[in-house]
């Protein structure tokens, strides 16, 4: 099978199921950008998260695959696999027992600290645009979108602030904190 299929030459693209739609879709812009995402966590993988940060991380890749081919396939299809309660679930275990390691935020924090939790910190905002654009599809949209989707992509956002800040702690590296204009002027 060869990589490429010409059919997208024309600026359209197919889904899962035969519909075509233009490239700019908000579908395709959904899906993408969940790709998109999904890519950024595997960089902040390959930049030196511990074993465990690691193992929650390919857990959320897979998840993200789920996501993606759910948002791809409209309408009901057997074979694709749908997001539900218990990816949303696993995410909420996962942020309680990493912020159980965590002293309390007391402040507003920037993206940094160690290199892998930049990382962790820009797929957070890939998944935030992620989101937004899964607002816009189910606001625009005359089909139905898995409404798991969109509360799976809040709780990513959470669980990946969360990582962030504990791949920081286990590599004994402050968060950075936001130094406030009006605190420094004071």
């Amino acid at each position: 099978m060869k990589i490429y299929t010409r059919t997208g030459d024309s600026g359209e693209t197919g889904l899962f199921g035969g519909q075509r739609v233009p490239k700019d879709d908000l579908r395709v812009h959904a899906y993408g950008t969940t790709d998109e995402c999904n890519a950024a966590v595997g960089v902040a993988r390959a930049s030196g998260l511990d074993a465990g940060l690691d193992a929650l991380l390919a857990e959320v890749q897979n998840q993200l695959f789920v996501v993606g081919s759910d948002l791809a396939t409209p309408g009901e299809h057997a074979l694709v696999p749908r997001v539900s309660a218990a990816e949303i679930a696993f995410l909420e275990a996962s942020i309680d027992e990493l912020e159980a390691e965590l002293a309390p935020l007391r402040q507003f924090i920037l993206p940094g600290g160690t290199s892998a939790a930049a990382h962790v910190h820009l797929a957070r905002t890939i998944c935030r645009r992620a989101e937004r654009w899964v607002v816009s599809l189910i606001q625009h949209e005359d089909e139905d979108v898995n409404p798991q989707i969109l509360i799976y992509l809040n709780r990513l956002s959470d669980f990946l602030f969360v990582a962030a800040r504990a791949a920081n702690a286990r590599a004994a590296k402050p968060d950075v904190p936001w130094a406030s204009p009006r605190t420094a002027s004071s």
